[in-house]
């Protein structure tokens, strides 16, 4: 058996932005309302009628959430576990009792087999009762063992793991290490083969449920030789096996019961029967895995919306400020309508995405990072919101409320706990690159030659001549639509007509579509570096689908009697404040201090701002910013705790 590197990997800016391409789902098999949106192209055909689920799918799905109520009402102590920084085994061993770790498992293998629409109601239902279950759930099943084994497992893996992900095995899922985030193209842990086994070694950072996980998705380089493609490669792996020391329970500012963890691998044996799909093919499994993954963080944080509304409308209402109830105050008031009216269109975004999940017509790889971009963002403004409602009580620990005799209103733990949706799973800076780079795939896959340096003169006037008949038929399509004519969406006129925001968004996708097929005609390919433009464009993509999906649901709520007239009001109070946020996000595409932030910064890096910060005291200490991974044996205690 050849030696493991010992050294990280060297990589380019290139190499890396060409792993991560790799890596991508290449092909558009399915239409996608999103991806049509920031092509200008509004496709309200694509989302309404808001699609429904089967009849058998609603009642298994509602027969779980009302077991998994009375549990959580019952049985879970959410002060317990931010008093100890730990779920109690007998809450595990509950879930597993009542089939919650086999939510997305389908029914042959001892799962539940809920839809996408049911797992993330439990979800959100869960993470209400303690974020920190919630997160152990997702974990295990959006991203752990269960998922990727559901889209590339072989029969047999299927066969042997699926059963006990489905009612005893927790799982986790291993990418990231102390050096290595959103760029794999560095990863350093190893898995060189070995007869029938790849030989693991490396260290694995953030290693969500890795604590007392049972069944690990790992991910490692397999280095490339004559008889191995290599390249990265995804590996169901035995938590407990020799070499594995879960070398420490890490402790954040939030989401105190998790169990995250630093995993190292110490020529760890791992049969090749567990290699999940080919060598290679690791970063492809991940990525397309969080396509729908990526749902579970928004359903959580629509039931923090949910949350914070319940919370803001009884304290609001109660609490009284120069004789009139603190909601009636303006100042107050507009904060309370943001909670209500955003909490509506998250619900409408998770929902639809969801079931179009559920019926697999569209392919929603943006509409699901959409709505973990959006979710995450605007629940932390809402739980902030709540914060600053509830004045010096939000910011007093619940169990400082309690102990003075006041209701324990946990507000400042859910500000805490939310933070980490803004990371989880890729942060806000990365999904606005990872959208960008989808929302701009037509124009790169036309012209992307032209602005390619490695392509030759040929390349380019192929490319040139490609570029001109897509231009050609594209163009003039946004110069005029039916955002333009005063009668067009009238079906959403009922009392409280909401046809005025759809033609918005039709008039602004069209908008959006020539603002950035403008600005890569004139930055070409410096466009990549623009990442302040393309954030914007994203967020402004996000809230024109965000407004879409609050109509298209307050019209199936009005269609089916069920509270029509109000979902009609917080659509129309949703979409006011959104174009409010669009136009300023559109201001801000032209008019920014893009280029003086980026003066400002190499100022900071060069130290020619050093003398701003004196006068301070650094608490932290000494110590490297980035812990030594170097593979080789543990020499710290195994901390690994397997709930059983």
């Amino acid at each position: 058996m050849s030696a493991a590197p010992t050294t990280r990997p060297t990589v380019t800016e290139r190499e890396a932005r060409q792993v991560a391409e790799a890596a991508r789902e290449q092909d558009w098999r399915k239409p996608s309302f999103a991806k049509e949106l920031f092509l200008g192209r509004f496709r309200l055909d694509l989302i309404h009628p808001h699609p429904l689920p089967a009849q058998e799918d609603v009642q298994r799905g509602e027969e779980f959430l009302a077991k998994l109520r009375d549990f959580c009402e019952t049985k879970i102590d959410s002060a317990r576990i931010e008093r100890e920084a730990q779920i109690p085994d007998e809450v595990i061993d509950g879930l597993k009792e009542l089939g919650a770790l086999g939510m997305k498992i389908d029914t042959k293998y001892g799962g539940l087999g809920l839809t996408q629409v049911y797992y993330n109601k439990a979800l959100a239902l869960v993470g209400s009762a303690n974020p920190a279950v919630g997160a152990l759930l997702s974990a295990h099943q959006s991203i752990g063992v269960p998922q990727p084994l559901k889209l590339f497992g072989t029969q047999e893996q299927k066969d042997t793991f699926l059963p006990r992900c489905a009612r005893t095995d927790i799982s986790a899922f291993l990418l990231t290490e102390p050096d290595v985030g959103s760029d794999p193209a560095r990863l350093a842990t190893t898995a060189v083969p070995d007869g029938d086994d790849y030989v693991l070694d490396g260290v694995k950072l953030w290693t969500t449920n890795g604590v007392i996980a049972d069944l690990l998705v790992v991910m490692a380089r397999v280095p490339k030789s004559e008889v191995h493609k290599g390249g990265i490669t995804a590996f169901v792996v035995e938590a407990g096996s020799e070499g594995i020391t879960v070398e420490n329970r890490n402790a954040f500012m939030g989401l105190r019961g998790l169990e995250n963890g630093v995993t190292r691998f110490h020529r760890v044996r791992v049969p090749a029967a567990n290699r999940i799909g080919p060598e290679g093919a690791g970063l492809k499994i991940a990525l397309t895995t969080l396509n729908t993954g990526r749902l579970s963080l928004p359903a959580m944080c629509v039931g923090a919306g949910k949350w914070c509304l319940k919370i803001a409308r009884e304290w609001s209402g109660a609490r009284e400020q120069w004789g009139r109830p603190l909601a009636l105050h303006e100042a107050v008031g507009s904060k309370i309508s943001f909670i209500a009216a955003t909490t509506f269109a998250l619900e409408a975004v998770l929902d639809l995405s969801s079931q179009m999940a559920d019926e697999d017509r569209n392919d929603i790889r943006i509409e699901a990072a959409l709505a973990k971009l959006y979710g995450s963002e605007m629940a932390c403004l809402m739980a902030d919101e709540l914060v600053q409602i509830r004045g010096g009580r939000g910011f007093e620990t619940a169990e400082s409320l309690r102990a003075r005799g006041e209701r324990a209103v946990p507000a400042e733990q859910i500000l805490r706990d939310l933070r980490i949706n803004r990371i989880f799973e890729g942060s806000t800076e990365i999904m606005h690159l990872l959208i960008a780079r989808e929302a701009v795939d037509a124009h790169l896959s036309v012209a992307g030659d032209l602005i390619d340096p490695d392509k030759t003169l040929q390349d380019k006037a192929r490319a040139g001549a490609n570029a001109g008949v897509f231009y050609a038929k594209w163009l003039p399509k946004l110069v005029a639509g039916p955002g333009q004519l005063p009668a067009s969406y009238g079906q959403f006129k009922h009392g409280i007509d909401l046809s005025p925001h759809l033609r918005y968004v039709e008039r602004h996708a069209r908008k959006l579509a020539r603002s950035t097929f403008y600005a890569m005609s004139r930055w070409q390919g410096r466009m990549e570096t623009k990442q302040g433009f393309l954030g914007r464009v994203v967020d402004i993509g996000a809230e024109l689908f965000a407004m879409s999906a609050a109509c298209v649901r307050a019209e199936l709520l009005r269609s089916r009697g069920e509270h029509g007239r109000e979902a009609y009001q917080l659509a129309d109070a949703f979409c006011q404040q959104a174009r409010v946020r669009v136009d300023e996000l559109f201001g801000r595409l032209w008019s920014n201090t893009d280029e003086l932030d980026r003066k400002v910064v190499k100022g900071v890096l060069a130290g020619s701002y050093e003398w701003l910060e004196e006068g301070v005291i650094d608490p932290s200490g000494e110590g490297p910013w980035i812990a030594d991974a170097a593979p080789g044996p543990s020499q710290k205690e195994n901390v690994r705790r397997p709930v059983r």
